[in-house]
């Protein structure tokens, strides 16, 4: 959801949404949101490691969902998926074995993002998450202490907890959860899946805008 939307919780999941060309209804920031759905996140003893990284391009002025990137990631300090992160998220161990690195999913995301283009400097779009954990805390600590370099485009997001307490007038303490229940939206897929966070993402994203919601950057300058 280019918006850029959330990442992955790490299942950490992300949900990037990025925004079209902005229409005098929507009020866009730019022309995609990347919608960065939960990464999803190992625990172990070093901390946590990102094992899913879904992405969707989401267009700005349509509000439609135009590309999809989602990928598993093999961790590497703690290669044994544990049994709660296994009942949280439904990943199994044979999901993330044998799957690319977060280096090479990272390369990847990088190619993604320029084959969809989304790298032209023509082209504004920004990404979007369910909170500021993921792109503020988990990949920049993962990066770092891996040695990785973290790309200028995962260093501003909305945060659609801020945008939906702007719009709704109350802080929505359940996350997803609450805010689908706030705006009569079913629920789409599991909890704790960052592909399917992605996808509710993106819904709730779509029924602020028709109601007039205007989105804009949360996150502070690094």
């Amino acid at each position: 959801i280019f918006v850029m939307l959330q990442v992955p919780w790490l299942q950490s999941c992300a949900n990037l949404v990025q925004i079209g060309a902005p229409l005098p209804l929507l009020g866009c920031l730019g022309q995609y949101f990347e919608v960065l759905g939960s990464m999803e996140v190992l625990a172990g003893q070093y901390g946590k490691e990102i094992i899913e990284f879904p992405i969707l391009k989401l267009n700005g002025r349509t509000m439609e969902i135009e590309s999809t990137f989602h990928m598993y990631v093999q961790p590497v300090v703690h290669p044994q998926l544990t049994p709660f992160c296994t009942e949280l998220t439904g990943i199994i161990q044979a999901m993330v074995d044998g799957q690319p690195s977060l280096q090479q999913v990272l390369e990847r995301v990088d190619e993604w993002m320029a084959k969809e283009g989304l790298l032209d400097p023509n082209v504004k779009s920004i990404f979007v998450t369910c909170g500021d954990w993921d792109l503020k805390v988990m990949l920049p600590g993962q990066c770092q202490y891996l040695g990785l370099p973290v790309a200028d485009y995962f260093k501003q997001w909305i945060n659609l907890k801020k945008a939906y307490s702007f719009a709704m007038g109350c802080w929505p303490k359940n996350g997803l959860l609450d805010m689908n229940k706030g705006l009569s939206l079913q629920h789409i897929g599991r909890p704790h899946s960052g592909i399917d966070d992605c996808k509710n993402i993106a819904n709730i994203m779509k029924t602020l805008a028709y109601r007039g919601f205007i989105f804009k950057q949360t996150s502070k300058p690094f």
